[in-house]
This record gives structure tokens, sequence and C-alpha cells, in this order.
């Protein structure tokens, strides 16, 4: 017995040493699996490509109400979406301290009269002092100097006094034309200095259509409002388009987006203040261009690219292409694909270099055939 264990461990291991060798061993890899997909042969055709641009409705003229003097507000008579009218109270401040300077300027212009009253009489006596000869002629003309001095101030008086009427009026803010509040800037208890926006009232009268256009495409829009029926806009909810006519381009970009913002004459259109809007530029018509669906396209690398299908062997390789545009649910090709090649249009997220494949059957419908009921058991 001794003897047998003895013999046991070499024994154990030749068994144990094939096994183990081949658990180490690394195993094949599965074969990727044969995918069916979706083909179509490359042909050229007729493409209209266009461009749109998110735009919203805004009022030709709007504007920023605000109180000419300093006050403290006491009460705002309109709110957001309020419809206003020339002439109406829209805001008041507190007019105690104008009328204060009113009533001091008042009472400036009473002094500055009594003076010149009592000038004018003094001038009055001492021209027939003058006459008498018991006084010069050069008392007389500082007499006379001193009446005009004093007719003088009378005036400035009178003029600080319509100033500070008009100040005491300036405490009620009055809407210069009709229109509709779009904006409330500040609320009662506020205290407000001169110019401080109140309310923001967009006019009634014309309406534009507002957009923005990226750097490259500024040249082409501008062209095409040079052009009638090129530039159009289709309201939201609606799929009619209406022509627009460009009525004013930036001069400068915007500092962030880098874009150009536009203003179009939405003409008799029937639009709402800040509805939204789709501007659309048709580009010209190009013949001989490629169109496919927009899921045979797909990103690979940083690039563009399709799956080809290799026939002989049936296996796919991308390809890279060059986007020309979009129409509908279609991309437009502008380079890398010439006609009678073969591209797989569905499932391209799914391939590989080289993967074998085959074309997608669709499965025939066969009608099912109905059986006829059993008969009922007879008793």
């Amino acid at each position: 017995m001794p003897h047998l264990l003895r013999l046991a461990p070499p024994l154990l291991l030749a068994v144990l040493l094939p096994a183990l060798i081949s658990g180490c061993s690394k195993q094949a890899a599965a074969p990727e699996p044969e995918r069916a997909v979706r083909t179509q042969l490359v042909s050229a055709s007729t493409a209209g490509a266009s461009h749109e641009y998110a735009g919203e409705v805004k009022a030709r003229v709007e504007s920023r109400l605000s109180f000419r003097v300093n006050g403290k507000l006491l009460s705002r008579a309109v709110n957001l979406g309020d419809m206003v009218k020339p002439g109406q109270v829209l805001a008041r401040i507190d007019a105690q301290d104008l009328k204060l300077a009113e009533a001091a300027a008042t009472a400036a212009v009473n002094a500055a009269r009594t003076n010149r009253d009592q000038a004018g009489a003094d001038y009055k006596r001492f021209v027939d002092l003058q006459r008498q000869g018991f006084i010069s002629t050069a008392e007389l003309e500082r007499r006379d100097s001193a009446f005009k001095a004093a007719q003088a101030q009378l005036e400035q008086a009178k003029a600080q006094a319509d100033v500070q009427g008009n100040q005491a009026g300036y405490a009620q803010l009055v809407a210069d034309v009709g229109g509709v509040v779009t904006g409330v800037d500040a609320e009662p208890g506020q205290v407000l200095a001169a110019g401080t926006p109140v309310v923001r009232i967009a006019q009634d009268g014309p309406r534009d259509i507002v957009f923005s256009v990226p750097e490259d495409q500024l040249s082409r829009v501008k062209a095409a409002g040079a052009q009638p029926g090129a530039l159009k806009v289709r309201l939201w909810g609606a799929d009619k388009t209406y022509p627009l006519t460009l009525r004013e381009v930036s001069a400068a970009a915007d500092p962030v987006t880098r874009t150009f913002l536009i203003k179009a004459d939405a003409g008799k259109l029937d639009v709402k203040l800040g509805q939204s809007a789709t501007v659309v530029l048709d580009l010209p018509q190009l013949a001989g261009v490629i169109k496919l669906p927009l899921s045979a396209v797909l990103q690979q690398g940083g690039k563009t690219s399709v799956w080809l299908l290799d026939g002989p062997s049936m296996t796919v390789k991308p390809m890279a292409v060059q986007v020309g545009g979009a129409e509908g649910n279609e991309v437009v090709i502008a380079g890398g694909l010439t006609a009678g090649q073969e591209v797989v249009v569905a499932g391209v997220h799914v391939l590989n270099p080289g993967q074998k494949v085959k074309r997608y059957v669709p499965p025939r419908t066969t009608s099912s055939s109905t059986t006829p009921a059993a008969p009922a058991a007879s008793r």
C-alpha cells in the first residue's frame, strides 16, 4: 500500500497535465453572424436643396417707456399682455417733491414780477426828474439798466416755473402710441432714477420675422432677398409658405453665436407677437446628384461614410462621402459615390469592414386557410 501511494502523484500528474494544457489554450473566436441588410443601387437624379432658419415674429417698433424724473413708483396700471391706447396713464410716481418745486418756482415768479414792477415805477419817476434837471443822464441810464435786469429776471423765473410745471406732469407715465405690453421692468415701491425702464410696449403696426443666419450663408440669403419668391416663411403649425421681403440685415455678427441678425417684413400675414416661424431658403435645382436615405449615412472617425456592398464576395466596406445637403428624409451626396454602386441603407451601425452579409428578403405573406368547423356531436 505505501508503494501505491508513492506511485499515485506521478500517475495523477500524467492524467491532469493534458487537461490543464487544453484549459489554458486560447479558444478560437466565433465567426461573426451573416447579417441581412437592405441595399439600394446608386443612381443620379435631380435635387432641390433648401435651408431652414428658426424665426420669431416681433413688432417693427418696440419702446421701453420710462419716467423723465426721479421718484418712487406708487402704482402701475398695466400688466404683461395688456393693450394700451395713446394718452393712457401707465404708471405714477410720488410727485410731492415735484409739486413743492413747482410752488417754489411760482413764488419766484411772483417775487421777480414785483421787483420788475418796482424797477419800472422808479424808472418813470427818474425820467421826470431828468427832464426837470434834478438828475443826470448817467443816473437815468442806470435806472433803465436796473429795470431791464428786473425784466430779464422775471422772464427767467417764468421759464423755470414752466420747467417745474413740466416736471410735475412727468409724474405720470403716459403712452405715446397704442400697442401691447410685452414686458414689465419695475414694481410699485421701487425708487426709480430718470430713464429707468418701467414697461415695454410693442407698437401697433407692421410686424417682422426675425431670424439669424451663419456667416457662410449670409451672402446667399442676401441674394435670395433680391429674388422674388426665393425666401419664404412657414408659420408654426401650418404647411403653406408665404413670400418674405428682406428689410434689414445686421452689419456685424453676434459676438457669441457668430450669426447675423436679419429682419424680414411679414407683410399682411396674420401673425401674433412671439409666434414661431421657419424661414425657408430655396436653393437652385441640381442635376446629376445622388440621393440616399438618412439611414444610410453614418459617422466614422470624424468622417461621413456609407457601406458599399461587394456583390461577388457579399462583403461590405466603408466609403467616405461628401454631403451636399438634405431634401426631406434624404441626404444629397456631393461626392464619393458613382452610379451603379450598391449601398447599404439599413442596419449600418452593426456592420464591420469585410463582414459577410446577405440581402434582406421580406417574408412572403400567405393567406391563412380556413378550417371548417367540426360538426356537433349527435346524442
